[in-house]
């Protein structure tokens, strides 16, 4: 798959098949993930993957048990204080069209909340990559491992496998780090489930869509 296809075609796939992905081809991900850039050439991305559904079935019974106990979010690393603009106007525009597929009207705020928490149900996905990073490595640290992030989403969409960037996962770093005996100076900044996606689900019938670049970018002369 050409890299214009792959970066047209990604989408965040919110319902999975209950068919693992064969280890080989998790590998093969994780190695082309691998070759992301980063600063000076650290690396500092600290994956967590699950390789078998029993082992996502473990820590999705772990994290959902905590949230629905009524655990406050604790994410390593603030969520953004608030939207503006065209940000917020995006924002909202894509979590009306997300309620829209799913035939969730605007005013069933309990609909909209039992969607929500589908994220601490990683989707029902057979995987999950969990992403840590050394918290000595700050801000930058994180930079490198947004492009992780991305090479991990486009090694996925050429291979078949359909990902959810999630950063509703870093909401609760404690249960990620105690489930899976993750030191205390890495934290959590996102997770990523994964699978093969149910093309049935009127869920994954939902695309964003995306601005011009002559939207984002100052041209300059």
């Amino acid at each position: 798959m050409d890299i214009d296809t792959a970066l047209s075609q990604r989408y965040s796939a919110r319902a999975y098949r209950q068919t693992a992905v064969p280890p080989a081809t998790i590998r093969q991900l994780l190695a082309q993930a691998q070759q992301a850039p980063s600063w000076c050439n650290t690396q500092p991305w600290e994956p967590v993957v699950t390789a078998t559904p029993a082992a996502t079935d473990a820590f999705r019974q772990a994290l959902w048990d905590h949230v629905q106990a009524g655990a406050m979010p604790r994410p390593d690393e603030p969520f953004p204080a608030r939207y503006e603009a065209e940000h917020d106007r995006r924002r909202k525009d894509c979590g009306k069209a997300l309620y829209e597929a799913i035939g969730i009207p605007r005013a069933d705020r309990a609909g909209a909340l039992r969607q929500t928490l589908q994220n601490f149900r990683l989707f029902e996905a057979p995987h999950v990559m969990l992403v840590f990073c050394r918290r000595s490595l700050g801000f930058y640290g994180g930079v490198d491992c947004g492009v992780y992030l991305q090479s991990f989403l486009l090694a996925a969409q050429a291979a078949g496998v359909a990902t959810v960037a999630q950063a509703a996962l870093a909401s609760y770093p404690e249960v990620a780090r105690q489930h899976f005996d993750v030191a205390e100076d890495r934290r959590l900044l996102f997770g990523v489930s994964f699978g093969f996606a149910d093309p049935a689900a009127p869920i994954n019938g939902f695309r964003t869509q995306r601005a011009g670049f002559e939207q984002a970018v100052r041209w300059v002369d």
